[in-house]
């Protein structure tokens, strides 16, 4: 005979038995590793303090419990404070021959709808960067020579005048940086994939901003050791990290944090456009402690000339976002006052084409 504490441990999919209080009395493995969250921190705790789900559910499901019935919710986000949201389909069920006791499943889908988004938010951002890289190429060269006939003209003047003539050179150069980076955005060169080491490469990241521009934070490594090679261009890699790094380190003042940390999420899948499913298990997060995004922006982050800084040119995130799209991976943002993280999850290399590409922790 089968034992009940087997078949619980068994379940695929995350359970949560949830007591009349609405608190964790127990979870199966299978929502231990989803959650991203160990049992000793979610017994006893709220089920809504815990599991993030993006719909208002308290409601349903105290009425769910008084008439012992069940519920079901299709579609709707869940997470947790320590892993990205994925679109799932939830069921609550009345435990039978108890008093008040709630049975919690969670089935994650396939593939969120945010990851839908990212790849038409990258169609839509090449399409209307078109015309923008063809006239940034345009308007370079003659920006060149304004800057440099004031710079000639500031050899013989002083004072007033002088100031005047580096306003003319340093806005000239502002917009010159400005069009290189609507260049590089439109550059649809294909990345050059290859295993590469996540580690090595932030490594590189965060020695360039500690002295740099992020020399006012403080960088916390949280790594996951065995992590296995992904498939990625190396150089669009560390361009990708540099950006994420710089928008944290802008984000937080003198003594601020940041956090970068990497771990293995199996379950994690994405729809390729030929129909077949990409499996995303490296998972890498940086997280600082500054004020947050502005509510009214949260959700178009990844849109270009979309900022929330005055002078800011809104293009960072977009090829951040370009950049990871092109290697079949996906990047996501969490932003609550004091917590923001975005997150990327990329592929593995295929077997056999380095020696470090063993299966990371929980990985079958």
């Amino acid at each position: 005979m089968i034992s009940d504490t087997a078949l619980w441990n068994s379940l695929p999919v995350p359970a949560l038995l949830l007591a009349p209080d609405d608190r964790i009395e127990d979870l199966n493995p299978a929502a231990e590793t989803f959650l991203n969250l160990s049992v000793r921190s979610l017994i006893g705790s709220s089920v809504w303090d815990k599991v993030m789900i993006d719909a208002p559910l308290e409601e349903p499901f105290a009425r769910t419990r008084q008439r012992q019935s069940s519920l079901f919710v299709n579609d709707v986000d869940v997470g947790s404070g320590e892993r990205a949201p994925i679109q799932c389909n939830i069921q609550f069920a009345y435990l039978q021959g108890t008093e008040g006791f709630m049975l919690m499943l969670i089935s994650p889908r396939e593939i969120a709808s945010r990851m839908t988004q990212n790849v038409q938010s990258t169609k839509a951002a090449r399409s209307a960067i078109g015309m923008a890289e063809m006239l940034a190429h345009e308007i370079k060269n003659p920006l060149a020579g304004i800057a440099g006939a004031a710079q000639l003209l500031s050899m013989g003047l002083k004072g007033a005048d002088l100031e005047l003539t580096d306003l003319i050179v340093g806005e000239t150069r502002r917009i010159v940086k400005l069009l290189e980076q609507v260049e590089q955005f439109g550059n649809l060169r294909p990345p050059a994939l290859r295993p590469v080491n996540i580690h090595d490469v932030l490594d590189r990241a965060r020695q360039s901003a500690s002295v740099g521009f992020g020399a006012h934070m403080m960088f916390i490594e949280d790594y996951d050791p065995s992590l296995p090679r992904t498939l990625a261009d190396g150089d669009q890699l560390l361009q990708v990290f540099l950006n994420l790094l710089k928008n944290a380190s802008e984000a937080g003042g003198a003594g601020g944090t940041v956090r970068l940390r990497t771990f293995y999420e199996p379950s994690l899948r994405m729809r390729r456009k030929d129909g077949t499913l990409a499996r995303l298990p490296l998972q890498i997060e940086v997280i600082d402690d500054g004020p947050g995004l502005p509510p009214d922006i949260a959700g178009d982050v990844f849109e270009p000339f979309v900022s929330g800084r005055e002078n800011g040119t809104g293009l960072g995130l977009a090829l951040v976002s370009k950049l990871i799209g092109d290697v079949g991976g996906w990047i996501s943002v969490e932003s609550v006052p004091g917590r923001t993280m975005f997150r990327i999850s990329l592929p593995l290399a295929p077997r056999g084409s380095s020696d470090d590409d063993q299966p990371g922790a929980g990985e079958t």
